[in-house]
């Protein structure tokens, strides 16, 4: 296809497992993929595509699967990005929204990781890669290191819980340190300092009062 010898994508995301059972927990690469919602069901159609553009025209593919990435940069006005959006309300003192009771979790993975990651996959690693820090975080837990890092005690107001979430996402990293010798090395604590140090820098704390998650 054109002389191309590898082709990749990066955009897929950890819902394209759906709703794990707890027993699968984290989710290896070989956990059926089940998509509980539209958004992950179009990122899993890229994992699909770089498996048959391998088995049409012999391309070397890798996928790789992504936890929540969050960092400096991201924008806190947007729908997506948790950690961003909490930082910017707290630093507006503005209360923030958890959707559900809180105790959903996510696996968050820092933005410049995530970027290494990429780097290594285009000469290396092979199908679906889970790229994540391979710790189940809830919503609570990621609110009380933003508010940590900001410097308050504002509680969260708790909101419904927004349809089509996943109630635990948790990847397995074993076959990243395996094909692409990647191994995260930030933990959630310094990112979401390093995210509210740059939105005080910017002094941008605007967001919509909904997010998801």
């Amino acid at each position: 296809m054109g002389g191309v010898p590898r082709f990749g994508c990066a955009a897929l995301h950890a819902t394209i497992y759906g709703q794990v059972p707890d027993s699968a927990i984290p989710a290896p690469e070989s956990a059926p993929k089940r998509p509980v919602s539209f958004y992950g069901l179009s990122k899993y159609a890229g994992a699909e595509y770089v498996r048959l553009y391998q088995e049409q025209y012999g391309i070397e593919g890798v996928s790789l699967a992504l936890g929540n990435v969050y960092g400096p940069r991201q924008d806190p006005a947007g729908e997506a990005g948790v950690v961003a959006i909490f930082a910017a309300r707290l630093l507006s003192g503005r209360d923030c929204v958890v959707n559900g009771d809180g105790h959903s979790t996510r696996d968050y993975v820092f933005v410049s990781e995530v970027a290494d990651a990429i780097v290594r996959s285009l000469r290396r690693g092979s199908g679906l890669i889970n790229i994540g820090s391979g710790v189940e975080t809830s919503v609570l837990d990621v609110y009380r290191a933003v508010a940590t890092a900001v410097g308050t005690d504002r509680e969260p107001v708790f909101g419904p819980p927004l349809p089509g979430e996943a109630r635990r996402v948790c990847l397995d990293r074993r076959k990243a340190k395996g094909e692409l010798g990647w191994t995260p090395r930030v933990a959630l604590g310094q990112g979401v300092r390093s995210v509210v140090d740059w939105l005080r820098q910017e002094r941008r704390p605007q967001c919509r009062p909904g997010s998801r998650l």
